[in-house]
């Protein structure tokens, strides 16, 4: 069988879209004679915990962990965070008010002394530890994925010592992430972390993304042999039998909210209508499930929507599934942000694969907008008029179209995953 190192962070029992689309891969490569071998840390900040996710690693995979030392502990210290607390990613923020000066000071020194990120520390111990193993237990191809995108650079210095073919995966952006606006770069530490991105882009043998306008930027950056395998979904994962669909108008959002995937126009259309129709009003839900920013939070008291929601936190994967089988219809607001055309996240797949209506909240050009096919709908950000005819829609319970989505399930993505990796094998 093959060998494919696959270098990631994120790994069971850490839960999350950053943790799914390398466990699927790792699931079905032995199917396409490829054995994984996953090298990850053992002591990773948890984002969230899913312990049943490791009952997904196959038998044929080889895990390796290692330590890590990050500066979180510190952070949390400084802060004046609990040790235990849970870190939001993309800078959301669920308690009132801006950041504190200790918060502010913190964003600073991440920003310009750990590039390209927090887990930088962890590039030089992993390269000598990934050589000795490599001399006695040789691959095929090596794996990076990213964010963290300081993994890269742990797999372009493997390939310059070893020379087995090296593929950078970018499940995010990096310089065009949405919230790289938000870190406090020197012009010297925005400069650095674009050459990094070049440097990654460009010595990588191959660059894999997420979507197609990603695949586009990337490219435009330097990339060579930038392909694009979407995130998908697992029919293993659909709880059987299916949660029943609510009595109630539910319209649910799965995973966070954050300040740019607020959508004032929705809250005050869906108001609007609460307002006017007595039937909507007396059936309405919105149901939430995962951290709200605080900002959202205000535009939605702001509406007088507060009497109509109902706040639900961190789910696992498989609760999360029943909320999403459960929904009349699915909230899907893209984040309002320079790289919206191609954010394409993996929970539009689920959506999908639970066949209930969507409304989904993007440019009408955008990359999501090619998956979802003619069947939702699609809403620009800020057109008002639209917002409420959409709403004025809702609930009216016709049929979705039919739509061929088997091209995104996981085992077969993998099999385009597994046709690269056959690509770049050296004979």
């Amino acid at each position: 069988m093959k060998r494919v190192l696959i270098i990631a962070y994120y790994w069971p029992p850490n839960a999350g879209v950053g943790v799914y689309r390398w466990l699927k891969f790792t699931k079905y490569l032995p199917h396409f004679d490829w054995q994984p071998v996953v090298y990850t840390p053992e002591n990773p900040e948890l984002m969230a915990v899913d312990a049943a996710l490791l009952e997904q690693v196959p038998v044929e995979a080889e895990v390796i962990k290692a330590p890590i030392t990050e500066p979180y502990t510190w952070y949390k210290r400084f802060t004046g965070k609990k040790a235990d607390a849970r870190l939001q990613t993309a800078f959301l923020k669920e308690d009132t008010g801006g950041p504190t000066w200790k918060e502010n000071v913190a964003n600073w020194v991440r920003s310009n002394f750990f590039i390209p990120d927090a887990r930088v520390w962890w590039v030089k111990p992993s390269v000598s530890r990934l050589l000795a193993y490599l001399k006695a237990h040789p691959v095929d191809v090596i794996v990076t994925t990213g964010s963290p995108h300081s993994l890269h650079l742990i797999g372009r210095e493997l390939k310059e010592r070893t020379g087995i073919p090296w593929v950078a995966d970018f499940r995010d952006p990096w310089t065009n992430i949405d919230f790289y606006g938000q870190l406090k770069l020197t012009k010297w530490a925005d400069r650095e972390q674009h050459k990094l991105e070049r440097a990654v882009l460009t010595e990588a043998d191959a660059v894999l993304t997420v979507s197609w306008k990603w695949a586009d930027e990337l490219r435009a950056l330097g990339g060579r042999n930038v392909e694009v395998i979407t995130n998908g979904f697992d029919p293993d994962d659909l709880p059987i039998p299916a949660a029943n669909v609510d009595e109630a108008w539910s319209l649910v959002h799965v995973g966070s909210i954050s300040a740019t995937r607020n959508v004032p126009e929705l809250w005050q259309a869906l108001a609007g209508r609460i307002a006017r129709d007595p039937e909507f009003r007396s059936r309405f839900k919105l149901r939430l499930i995962g951290g709200v920013d605080h900002t959202v939070q205000r535009d939605l008291d702001s509406a007088g929507l507060g009497p109509y929601i109902e706040r639900i936190g961190q789910v696992d994967h498989t609760e999360a599934l029943r909320h999403m089988q459960r929904a009349r219809t699915l909230l899907l607001p893209v984040n309002d942000t320079p790289n919206v055309g191609g954010f394409l996240p993996a929970k539009v797949f689920e959506y999908l694969a639970v066949q209930r209506p969507i409304l989904a909240v993007a440019p009408l050009d955008a990359d999501i907008v090619r998956v979802l096919g003619n069947g939702h709908r699609v809403v620009p950000r800020g057109d008002a008029a639209a917002m409420r005819t959409a709403v004025g829609a809702l609930f009216n319970d016709a049929p979705i179209a039919a739509t061929d989505i088997s091209a995104y399930e996981r085992r077969s993505l993998t099999a385009q995953l597994a046709g690269v990796l056959d690509g770049l094998r050296r004979h």
